[in-house]
C-alpha cells in the first residue's frame, strides 16, 4: 500500500485565515491591506495545506 501525501483540508482553511490576517496587518504597513490579505491568504493556505499532516490515525 502506498503512503498518502500529508495534506489536510483544515490546514488549507486555517492557513488562509491566518495568512489573510497576517497579510492584512503587514500590507497595511506597506500601503495596501487588501493586496496583503490576498497574498497572505494564498501563501498561508499553500504552506499549511502541505505541511500540516492532520490526524495521526490515517489508514
Amino acid at each position: 500500500m502506498t503512503k498518502k501525501p500529508h495534506r489536510n483540508g483544515r490546514g488549507l482553511f486555517l492557513g488562509a485565515l491566518l495568512g489573510a490576517v497576517a497579510g492584512a496587518l503587514l500590507g497595511r504597513l506597506a500601503g495596501s491591506a487588501l493586496f496583503g490579505a490576498i497574498l497572505g491568504a494564498v501563501i498561508g493556505a499553500a504552506v499549511l495545506y502541505r505541511v500540516n499532516p492532520g490526524p495521526w490515525n490515517r489508514d
